[in-house]
């Protein structure tokens, strides 16, 4: 079953699934609620809808199990993947959310000199021009560079 965009993902309903796992929907089901697997979303009659990296996962379950590991020992390693990978997106986020905070400071001091020309009434007049969180993050930055006397 498609879904409505040409680029959009493939997504399965459970016979589907199944027929492409080579394993049963009572499986699927069972993996499901065991929290190996977990549908991609629900379609407008409220079907559980799968998509590839579903199919991926099951066979890569169907592997470790060819290897006697178990179903709580999957699930494990599962997990801690999954915090590995979301570990990793954080530490990756907050990089990229230091260097544009250090982006900003630097255009912050190349505009230091202007604002400290500017008389209170004007700084005001600037600051009321500008969004409420922009104004916020500017001042929060003077702040830290020990400059702020705007407010």
């Amino acid at each position: 079953m498609r879904s409505g965009s040409i680029n959009a993902p493939r997504l399965y309903r459970i016979g589907e699934l199944s027929n492409l796992a080579g394993i049963s929907p009572r499986t699927i089901d069972y993996y499901t609620g065991l929290g190996l697997l977990a549908p991609a979303k629900r379609s407008t009659g409220n079907y559980r809808l799968y998509d590839d990296d579903t199919l991926t996962r099951i066979r890569r379950i169907e592997q470790l199990k060819a290897q006697k590991y178990s179903l709580e020992e999957i699930r494990e390693q599962f997990t801690s993947l999954n915090r590995a990978v979301t570990d990793e997106a954080v530490t990756r986020k907050l990089s990229d959310l230091q260097e544009h905070l250090a982006m900003l400071e630097r255009e912050v001091k190349e505009l230091e000199p202007v604002l400290e020309q500017l008389k209170p009434q004007q700084a005001k007049r600037v600051f009321r021009a500008i969004t409420p969180q922009t104004a916020a993050c500017v001042e929060a930055l003077l702040l830290l560079l020990g400059k702020s006397n705007f407010m």
